[in-house]
């Protein structure tokens, strides 16, 4: 009964994550932080990066330095009041939309990424490794200091929630 009621929630899973796929969102967008957009009300990860939070701090010569604010502010200067196109991909564990978003025919993700205001996430797309080694070889933006990947940060902050 177990594996059919997951057999059941994986097909599920799997038509609504589809049915998004195709689709495309087109507008004025607002930075929620450096990797996730909000066009009118669907907010709208980029797809194959991920950013620091917009709470996380980088180490810079042993000074702390609010990477996440930076990279947020660095997409929202880059966008500013254009319009931008998000072609939807599919949707993440916790059905969140993910998108290729661009400006004109600039890529995002890997506008991001070359900067070095965000890191390829390599588990679900590799579009975007060479950008990340370009950036880290130049040491633009988060390359310029120490910084915890965001995904390890998230983790960590997890952890210390769970131990009050």
């Amino acid at each position: 009964m177990i594996v059919i009621r997951l057999a059941l929630l994986a097909l599920f899973i799997f038509f609504i994550a589809s049915s998004y796929s195709g689709y495309s969102f087109n507008g004025r967008a607002d930075v929620v932080d450096g990797d996730t957009l909000q066009i009118r009300a669907q907010h709208i990860r980029l797809y194959g990066i991920d950013a620091p939070e917009k709470g996380q701090s980088c180490d810079l010569n042993g000074k702390s330095w609010p990477c996440g604010q930076r990279a947020a502010e660095a997409l929202a200067d880059k966008i500013g009041r254009a319009p931008v196109n998000c072609d939807v991909k599919t949707r993440d564990r916790q059905m969140r939309v993910l998108a290729v978003c661009a400006l004109g025919d600039e890529d995002l993700s890997a506008w991001m990424v070359e900067q070095g205001w965000a890191l390829a996430l390599r588990q679900n797309a590799k579009d975007y490794v060479p950008h990340e080694a370009r950036a880290k070889a130049r040491r633009n933006g988060l390359w310029t200091s120490k910084f915890v990947k965001p995904w390890t940060w998230r983790a960590q902050r997890i952890g210390q929630q769970k131990e009050r």
